[in-house]
């Protein structure tokens, strides 16, 4: 993802200063993860699909903000048509075959059927699924023990 029209840019941000800071720290980042919630959950299948981290052993998404289609109105999330042109998470689902993968969302959550949507098509299967919650931090407390599990797991 190239950086926004403000300067943000949260992959580089996590691929060169985040991680050379865990590495300097004596952390082991030769097996790494990705996971966020919301548009970071965005974020983290983005970075995963982009192959930006050789040492990724995972990706998990809870509630992710994924969009099939444009909204000039959601101009918090996209600079502009071309900014989401160029980062279609949809698009780049073929990139995700191989890697282990765990998304969630629940049952009331404004982005449902959207996360529905990506899910469907999406190559090599995946764990996660849709239960009861909305967008808000009970949902996401209620799942979270599975998928630290799921990271676990593949970081293991």
């Amino acid at each position: 993802m190239a950086p926004r029209a403000s300067g943000t840019d949260t992959q580089s941000m996590l691929l060169e200063e985040f991680l050379p800071l865990l590495a300097g720290e004596g952390l082991d980042t030769g097996r790494t993860a990705v996971f966020g919630l919301s548009m970071g959950g965005f974020g983290a299948l983005l970075l995963a699909s982009q192959h930006r981290v050789p040492s990724l052993r995972a990706v998990a998404a809870m509630s992710p903000a994924v969009w099939s289609l444009y909204d000039a109105g959601r101009d918090d999330n996209f600079d502009s048509a071309e900014d989401f042109a160029a980062n279609d998470i949809f698009a780049l689902r073929p990139e995700l075959e191989l890697l282990p993968k765990r998304i969630d969302c629940g049952t009331s959550d404004n982005l449902l059927y959207s996360v529905k949507d990506y899910v469907s098509d999406l190559p090599g299967g995946h764990q996660g699924g849709f239960k009861d919650g909305g967008h808000d931090s009970g949902y996401w407390r209620s799942i979270l023990p599975d998928v630290l599990t799921f990271i676990g797991r593949n970081l293991a």
